[in-house]
């Protein structure tokens, strides 16, 4: 029996398209065609809605569809003024839908808005072409796409920000069907190990759609990483019709040389377009690499590349021909040699390559991470590089319709530190990064960056260290074995999840990664000794599970009762047990728990079996990692163990593999860390910390460029162009320009209304740290002696803000500025913006009066006060720079810092009366900090006597909060100029001479 009401439901709704429209209106046209009596009323609605989900939840799932698209649009095609993803847009899509307060409830009820960011997109004016009618016109390969994503258990929210992201990049390519020639090159930064492949599938799917007839992905330096890139775009994208190209699927001798139909388990997962889909209205895709085949130099007068046109005398790019034109795809190892012949191919080929949109991915187009301090490193991997660029930019120069998008995992991306490398490929057109995909675990998930006070308790609920992370210290106890115990455990409650409603195919896998060198000799060791201990680990006997039964209640049922109360639980260990059995059977499997990953050939990689696609379970210990650092994802990585060292924290790419999706298992991911390795002969590093440094100047760049994304008058404050001396604000060791090639942007300023403003460069010599606090000594001799109380705000689920005390004192904002100007730093105009946005505060750009000067006392029993020069008694502060950098970290406490955002806010609220602070005063916290590590004598670390400090061993840091006053009517954040204002728009030009 057919059920009407959602036939007309969903009827109306793919009626409606990108527009919401009146839906009783719709429905109704649509219904009288069919059955006039169906009852459409609201109340029949509501009632369907509320038992939807027990009968398949097919109208729940129509309707989160439709919401959700028109929730995200960030560019609606229908008269809006609201922001996508917010509760205002829902309401306004309620509006034009003229449904009544009943449904409303219903709705928002069964499907509420996905408030998650969107990307953030740096980019100048551009014309626009790729309209939402326009893109709606041609949608076959997006369709089939996103028809994969859903059955694959995306959410409408998740789909939703995939094609919007992917719609940003189309857009602002250049419209295929143009007469002009021009290329745009553009840059998409996400995060390690968080699906880039998806959002380039994406990209792929909409251009093919949009009218590009040849696309090129640049796949890893392996062919065991390009032909993950292949199967899944041919999996994904592609599909089985074209990749049969009409054999018989039944018939074994036609589907010789045809790759997955006999051997992998999955080509029935492989979308399906219901027959050619050239004779579906829309066009073929041809394959010019497959799994097993990279791109080998074409015979037959390389008629693979040759462009049928239906019209000879029009030329390819005309609709007429372009539209009924197959397309082309290829998935190319990033390699000199690979990419020679594909350029000496091209050369070949006369005429048509003129006329041919073509589309250049470049998957993790950093071949080097430059998080690193090290100017050596980054030169000798530049080799491979500037060979791979130059071919690159020959592909660019036969192909001159060719659109250029690389990818990558940092925004510190190559491009924007070295113009000799970018001259090429530099992303003048759009830098786009990407929101944070749901599900993702990432550097949040492992770093308290936010975390709660520091006199709070930090348990496994309120700290993601706490949950996540185990410390590895001096001692004889080096917890390789816990890490072993915790692989164990993790695979057998992944077993127990699996038989008790989990589904079970994010198990498919379970690794654990052991890093611990470089060299591959100790990897040989290392793999010899986890082997000896699996043997001697008595896994089977009694004592083995004692111990496996002392670290599940330790460890991880605590954190699984907390973070996973959702999923199953076993209530005891002797639930688990049996599971425990067969995860050390799976492990074991073969004979040999371990695996060395240290080789760099295809041939080292094929000997491995470790193909994450072909092989059905890989239930292993790796040993390595250096090698599987670019592209290759470890699935089902639970548990690593991490102690390699370094001159200074390890690239985010070579350290970040415990970064990425982990359904089901979130709560048992384990990260074992060096916190006390070895670094000289004197000296130790803590990797999670240095890591953590990396990280988070990485997550601060990303606010920074969304906060300056924002559009002024219509108009872009911040172009790709102006983003390299950001960068260089972040990386302490690029220098200013290449020997012949410099970036043209330089920073002018920086402006921080109602935002914190926090330095951290301070210097190092104790002469210039006597000086600069030598400059406060005014302002700190105005500190009162009676202490302040200040309480920081609620947390969102409620709990009372904190409470601290604080000296204070005003001072007008030419005394602060006096002694800010002054100031030296570890780097040479490292805070000018920021000084040259504050200076113009004197009534040039805005008024500020004065500041309100919050020094924190601390409340800990063990804390340490001393006189500083004439002032009060003040906490000192321990604090340490960042791995590897001159710079401190996060400097001011979350509590103050949050306590003093509530007085400038308060004073821009007009609700708040009286407020504390008036609209025209600033808040500026100040913190005597003393470099020293933890546990070491604070007092003696500052040179404490008789109840002064030493000027030359503190570090007087701040943190400013101007007004949110404090900026015009242009509400621009950030100021640049050329270098060489006679190319004003050119990102690099030449260096002068000397």
């Amino acid at each position: 029996m057919s059920d009407l009401i959602l036939e007309i439901h969903t009827s109306a709704l793919a009626a409606m398209g990108t527009k919401p429209r009146p839906f009783l209106k719709v429905a109704a046209a649509l219904g009288d065609e069919d059955v006039p009596s169906t009852d459409l009323s609201e109340e029949v609605f509501c009632a369907r809605l509320a038992t939807d989900e027990a009968n398949g939840g097919a109208l729940t799932a129509a309707w989160a569809k439709a919401l959700t698209s028109w929730d995200f649009a960030e560019e609606p095609n229908w008269p809006t003024v609201t922001t996508a993803r917010t509760e205002e847009r829902r309401m306004a899509v309620y509006d034009r839908l003229q449904l009544g307060d009943g449904v409303r409830k219903a709705l928002d009820s069964a499907i509420p808005v996905a408030k998650m960011p969107g990307a953030t997109v740096i980019a100048p004016e551009h014309t626009p072409w790729y309209t939402p009618e326009r893109a709606a016109a041609r949608t076959f390969y997006w369709q089939a796409y996103e028809g994969k994503l859903r059955s694959k258990g995306w959410s409408e929210a998740a789909i939703a920000s995939l094609h919007e992201a992917s719609r940003a990049v189309v857009e602002r390519l250049t419209d295929p069907e143009q007469e002009a020639r021009r290329q745009a090159k553009g840059l998409v930064v996400g995060y390690v190990q968080s699906g880039k492949t998806a959002n380039f599938t994406g990209v792929a799917a909409k251009a093919l759609d949009a009218g590009y007839r040849l696309v090129i992905v640049l796949g890893g330096t392996l062919n065991l990483l390009r032909a993950q890139t292949q199967r899944r775009i041919d999996m994904e994208l592609i599909g089985q019709e074209n990749i049969l190209r009409g054999a018989d699927p039944a018939d074994p001798d036609a589907l010789v040389g045809i790759d997955y139909v006999g051997d992998d388990e999955e080509w029935p997962e492989f979308v399906c377009h219901g027959g050619r889909p050239s004779t579906l209205l829309a066009f073929d895709i041809e394959r010019l690499t497959t799994r097993d085949k990279d791109y080998m130099s074409l015979a037959q007068g390389i008629k693979a590349l040759e462009f049928e046109k239906g019209t000879p005398t029009l030329p390819l790019y005309d609709p007429a021909n372009l539209h009924r034109a197959a397309a082309r795809i290829m998935v190319v190892k990033k390699n000199k040699a690979v990419l020679t012949k594909l350029v000496n191919d091209l050369k070949q080929i006369h005429g048509i390559l003129g006329e041919l949109p073509a589309l250049i991915i470049d998957d993790e187009s950093d071949q080097a991470s430059v998080n690193t301090s090290d100017p050596r490193k980054w030169e000798k991997d530049s080799t491979e590089r500037t060979a791979i660029n130059a071919l690159i930019s020959k592909l660019l120069k036969l192909l001159p319709r060719a659109q250029y998008v690389g990818y990558t995992a940092t925004p510190f991306a190559n491009v924007f530190v070295d113009p000799g490398d970018a001259e090429d490929i530099f992303p003048n057109d759009f830098l786009i990064s990407l929101p944070r995909p749901e599900g993702y675990m990432g550097v949040q998930d492992f770093h308290d960056f936010e975390s709660p006070s520091k006199t709070e308790p930090r348990t496994v609920a309120n700290s993601q260290e706490e949950a996540h992370v185990r410390g590895i210290y001096e001692g004889p106890d080096d917890r390789l074995q816990e890490a072993m115990d915790a692989f164990v455990l993790s695979g057998a409650l992944k077993l127990y999840r699996a038989d008790h409603g989990v589904p079970g195919k994010p198990f498919r896998h379970h690794t654990m990664l052991v890093h611990e060198s470089v060299k591959t000799d100790e990897h040989a060791a290392l793999a010899l000794r986890i082997n000896t201990m699996w043997h001697q680990a008595g896994y089977t006997s009694t004592e083995g599970h004692d111990r496996l039964a002392g670290l599940w209640a330790a460890d991880f049922d605590k954190v699984s009762q907390v973070r996973a109360a959702e999923l199953p639980n076993p209530k005891s260990y002797d639930e688990l047990r049996p599971y425990v059995s067969r995860a050390r059977q799976l492990i074991a499997k073969g004979g040999n728990p371990v695996i060395v990953v240290n080789g760099n050939s295809d041939k080292y990689f094929e000997q491995l079996d470790l193909d994450f696609d072909r092989t059905p379970n890989i239930w292993k210990i790796l040993v390595g990692g250096t090698k599987l650092s670019r592209g290759f994802t470890v699935e089902g990585l639970t548990t690593t163990y991490y102690r390699r060292t370094a001159r200074q924290a390890d690239t985010l790419m070579q350290m970040g593999r415990w970064f990425g999706f982990r359904p089901g298992y979130r709560d048992l991911v384990r990260l074992y860390i060096g916190r006390e390795e070895s670094l000289t002969k004197t000296t130790t590093a803590d990797l999670y910390e240095a890591f953590e440094a990396i990280c988070r100047d990485e997550e601060l760049f990303r606010q920074q460029l969304a906060q300056y994304a924002e559009l002024v008058d219509g108009k872009p404050q911040l172009t790709p162009a102006q983003v390299p001396p950001l960068v260089a604000q972040h990386l302490a060791w690029v220098k200013p320009s290449a020997r012949n090639k410099m970036f043209n942007a330089e920073l002018v300023e920086i402006r921080s209304p109602g935002k914190p403003i926090e330095p951290a460069a301070y210097p190092t010599d104790e002469s210039a740290l006597r000086r600069n606090t030598e400059r406060w000594r005014k302002l700190l001799g105005a500190l009162a002696s009676e202490p302040v109380a200040f309480t920081s705000p609620p947390s969102a689920d409620g709990t009372p803000g904190a409470k601290f005390s604080a000296l204070t004192a005003r001072v007008s904002h030419p005394e602060l500025i006096a002694v800010l100007s002054q100031l030296e730093w570890e780097r040479d105009g490292i805070f000018q913006p920021h000084l040259n946005y504050l200076a113009q505060l004197d009534g040039t750009l805005a008024k500020v009066d004065d500041w309100l000067l919050i020094a924190p006392q601390l409340a800990k029993t063990d804390r340490v006060e001393a006189a500083v020069l004439n002032s009060a008694p003040l906490s000192l502060v321990r604090r340490q720079r960042q791995a590897g950098k001159t710079a401190f970290g996060r400097i001011s406490g979350l509590e103050h810092r949050s306590a003093a955002q509530r007085l400038i806010d308060a004073a821009d609220d007009p609700a708040t009366a009286p407020a504390p602070i008036g609209p025209g005063t600033g808040v500026a916290l100040l913190y005597p900090v003393v470099e020293a590590k933890a546990g070491a004598d604070l007092s003696a670390a500052a040179g404490v006597s008789h109840g002064k400090a030493n000027p030359a061993k503190l570090v007087i840091a701040f943190t400013l909060i101007p007004p949110k006053s404090a900026t015009d009517s242009s509400r621009r954040l950030v100021r640049f100029q050329a270098k060489d204002s006679t190319h004003i728009d050119a990102a690099i030009v030449a260096a002068p001479t000397e």
